[in-house]
């Protein structure tokens, strides 16, 4: 059956309401985005979890890259409502919204992950891949039906959705709305994540913050009577990196699946395991000779599939690291520092003589965010300081205006942990021949301030 429908009959589209458990109702009324939904390529994102490896952890975080993309949608849309309702331009250059610009941001909101592929920050560090230049190669490659149902809008129309999501569009308005330190795209993924995670710290008044949001000339500010909505949100983002994003039990899982990708990688490279077997989607990734359409074929299912039959390996470590991942082994992990890393030479050594490699079972990895900055010239949000409009129409930057931002404004937040099997700190009848190895192991954990029982309460199992 045919999805696509011509867009001069969008007065005949009859608008699609979509239940959902974080705004309620998605509402689609424009023919175009429903088909776009409807794409191979979009539907393909049902089958890529939002969070990845964070399920190990807050086990109802299955949700999608699939519904956080409509959820980004809907509150663009909604977004467009209030600016075109409240702040519709009157004339040239005097800083408002301009309707016309609905649609395209409306898309640009819907397809802004769509080039996200299984587990995808692990993924793009071990094969090379970035999943906006990979949305934007799905958006502007004529063989997609995304490409053709954007093409009927107008043909440079694939080109302008690219570019917002590049953050190269000329409008500041139109980017900053799905791309700054306050975008549709953080407020959805803060309370999408919160709910299916069960916690209540990445909540915030998304009612009030959508009351006091407006436009201007080079970007989107808040009214100054929601400056208290506006630091809840700043609030609920530093929250949720710590509690959740950054959480050492999902870091684990995220070095164990870096690792057993990896080995799997060496293994099809080197040749040398005759029953080694990987399914056609990855192989292509395995021999660095990939195409769009491999990697379209790529999701969660098609990943565990291949982990699934590793479990079986002749190779122990490819076995063991996939027997791991899936049966959810973590590894053990404490913090470090500048005067603490000195160590890990000698604990590497260590857990090399206990039989383990270091190289597959040990790993330092880094966690840090800035919950606000005020003012960033390079980077993901470049030139992107939340903006408060005051009475008499004056900007003034969030952080100048609020303490509690003030006291975040530029810190970095977050640590850096050292992964090692849990085995080296526990005394197990199957390893007291290595007893004097293992308590040798601990003292350098116990005595040199590497110690750490950060644990959550509830999460850990």
């Amino acid at each position: 059956m045919n999805m696509m429908r011509d867009i001069n009959n969008i007065n005949n589209f009859h608008e699609q309401v979509l239940r959902d458990p974080v705004h309620t109702y998605i509402h689609i009324k424009n023919p175009i985005i429903f088909n776009l939904v409807n794409t191979p390529e979009f539907q393909r994102l049902r089958r890529i979890k939002q969070l990845g490896p964070t399920s190990f952890v807050f086990f109802g975080a299955t949700h999608t890259r699939f519904e956080h993309n409509l959820g980004v949608y809907e509150l663009t849309r909604r977004i467009c409502n209030i600016f075109t309702q409240k702040y519709a331009t009157q004339q040239s250059d005097d800083g408002l919204w301009d309707p016309s610009n609905n649609l395209l941001v409306e898309c640009a909101a819907l397809l802004h992950d769509l080039g996200h592929g299984p587990y995808s920050h692990t993924f793009e560090h071990l094969f090379n891949t970035n999943h906006e230049l990979m949305g934007q190669k799905i958006i502007l490659d004529e063989n997609t039906q995304i490409n053709k149902i954007l093409k009927q809008v107008s043909p440079d129309f694939p080109q302008k959705v690219a570019s917002v999501i590049a953050k190269t569009y000329p409008n500041p308005q139109v980017v900053k709305l799905i791309s700054s330190q306050a975008d549709a795209d953080r407020m959805d993924y803060l309370l999408r994540d919160a709910y299916f995670t069960g916690v209540s710290y990445g909540a915030f008044d998304l009612t009030r913050i959508l009351d006091v949001i407006r436009p201007y000339k080079n970007g989107i500010c808040f009214l100054d009577k929601g400056i208290h909505a506006v630091e809840d949100y700043i609030i609920s983002r530093y929250q949720m990196y710590q509690q959740v994003y950054f959480h050492r039990i999902g870091r684990s899982m995220e070095v164990i699946l870096h690792h057993l990708l990896q080995r799997a990688q060496e293994i099809y490279q080197r040749n040398d395991i005759k029953d080694f077997t990987v399914t056609p989607q990855l192989e292509a990734f395995l021999a660095n000779k990939w195409s769009l359409e491999d990697y379209l074929a790529l999701d969660d299912g098609v990943m565990e599939t291949n982990f699934m039959l590793w479990t079986k390996s002749g190779d122990k470590i490819l076995a063991d690291l996939a027997g791991s991942y899936l049966y959810r082994h973590p590894l053990e992990s404490v913090k470090v520092n500048n005067q603490t890393k000195y160590l890990i030479p000698k604990l590497n050594e260590l857990i090399k003589n206990a039989g383990f490699d270091p190289q597959y079972y040990t790993a330092t990895n880094s966690a840090f965010d800035e919950p606000y900055d005020a003012y960033k010239p390079t980077g993901k949000n470049a030139h992107s300081p939340i903006e408060i409009m005051e009475n008499d129409g004056t900007l003034v930057e969030l952080s100048e205006l609020s303490p509690l931002v003030k006291a975040l404004n530029g810190t970095v937040q977050g640590d850096e942990r050292f992964f090692f099997p849990k085995t080296m700190i526990k005394s197990l009848g199957d390893v007291q021949l290595f007893q004097p190895l293992y308590s040798e192991f601990q003292s350098y954990i116990n005595n040199n301030s590497l110690q750490d029982p950060q644990k959550i309460k509830g999460t850990d199992f």
